[in-house]
């Protein structure tokens, strides 16, 4: 049976996992979200190459997600601060929709999908940030965590 660990046996008292017993390895974690634009505001943004009066959207989108992945201990009460290797956010249009990757890396005795997760979520809350002057009709959807490796077991979501 499955438990949570960041809580004591009766659900309450939460607390920081000990991790002092773990094995360093090897970890990565891509997650992703998305950030539907209605079909005129998207037209618009792609004619003025994704550049708004507050700057380069997609560009500081990104900026934005690797210091949400940086503050990922910050922002979530329980998270570990972690010692990354790496961290890359892509963001590419697929029709009327910005699609954000998100991409961590570190050894440690902890996952990063917390990490990518936060990453994609900042970077496409600043999307939204930048695009509201032209439209307050986006949606922020589909923060998943798309797959992560190292640790107790490996996850791959598979999509249709």
């Amino acid at each position: 049976m499955k438990t949570l660990t960041h809580v004591d046996e009766r659900g309450e008292d939460p607390r920081m996992v000990d991790v002092s017993g773990k094995t360093v390895t090897d970890r990565t974690a891509h997650a992703q979200a998305r950030v539907l634009f209605p079909r005129d505001i998207a037209q618009t943004l792609s004619d003025a190459g994704f550049m708004t009066k507050k700057g380069a959207v997609l560009t500081v989108a990104q900026i934005a997600g690797v210091m949400g992945v940086k503050a990922t201990s910050q922002l979530i009460p329980l998270c570990h601060p972690l010692s990354l290797n790496g961290c890359r956010v892509e963001i590419t249009m697929e029709g009327d929709e910005a699609v954000i990757d998100c991409r961590v890396s570190c050894q440690g005795k902890t996952g990063v999908e917390m990490e990518a997760l936060t990453g994609a979520s900042v970077a496409a809350l600043t999307i939204y940030d930048m695009c509201k002057a032209l439209s307050h009709d986006m949606v922020i959807r589909e923060v998943k965590l798309m797959g992560k490796a190292g640790g107790k077991r490996d996850f791959l979501r598979i999509e249709a």
